[in-house]
């Protein structure tokens, strides 16, 4: 953001238009001051919630070409994105969303340390918004333990390994891991068995 606009900036373009999907956000920029070809930008960004950094930068004068290219890295990335998700149907997982009735809705009395919790699904974005990216191991954080004052949690995907924090408030509740369907009880065990190995690599190097 600009301090002083409060507008979000990139360098000296000010953000116009910008769509994420996926793994990747794209989007288009007006430099006021800009001159010559550099007027308007078209980018890839991706953040780590503190620093942003843009990639595939495209400048050009020429607002109608550089939505055009907007246009195009969208479809581009939702194409991508939408092949990347159908992963699950192909494995048959059945990722209807899981709702309050499908988990112990929890309150913040509760130990969330090596649970299984279940993201909301409005926490998600909407490509996201399913059972193999709302279930999560919570590995720890401030906000993992009960009656903190802290509220990130840490967490790992169980389908696809990825970390994460979400804020407490983010969780709707936990599953036990005999309760949880097929699919994720496997991916449960894998998660499982690599962070053991980690450990014993750690223990070996401590040595």
């Amino acid at each position: 953001m600009g301090a002083e606009t409060g507008k979000r900036m990139a360098g000296d373009y000010v953000i116009i238009h910008a769509l994420h999907i996926g793994d990747r956000e794209i989007v288009l920029g007006e430099n006021p001051e800009g001159i010559g070809d550099e007027r308007y930008m078209c980018a890839f960004c991706q953040s780590n919630g503190l620093m942003a950094g843009y990639t595939e930068v495209m400048v050009s004068n020429d607002y109608p070409e550089l939505v055009k290219l907007f246009g195009e890295r969208v479809a581009e990335q939702a194409e991508k994105t939408r092949i990347a998700l159908n992963g699950p149907k192909i494995q048959g997982i059945h990722n209807t969303p899981i709702t309050a009735e499908g988990c112990e809705v929890i309150g913040y009395q509760h130990d969330l340390h090596g649970k299984i919790v279940v993201i909301k699904q409005e926490v998600l974005r909407p490509e996201y918004r399913r059972a193999t990216s709302q279930l999560q191991l919570c590995t720890g954080g401030f906000g993992a333990s009960p009656n903190s004052r802290g509220t990130a949690c840490h967490c790992t995907e169980l389908y696809s390994g990825k970390t994460s924090y979400f804020q407490r408030s983010d969780i709707l509740g936990v599953i036990e891991p005999e309760k949880l369907p097929k699919w994720a009880k496997h991916y449960l065990e894998i998660l499982r068995q690599e962070q053991q190995a980690e450990k014993k690599a750690r223990d070996r190097e401590g040595r």
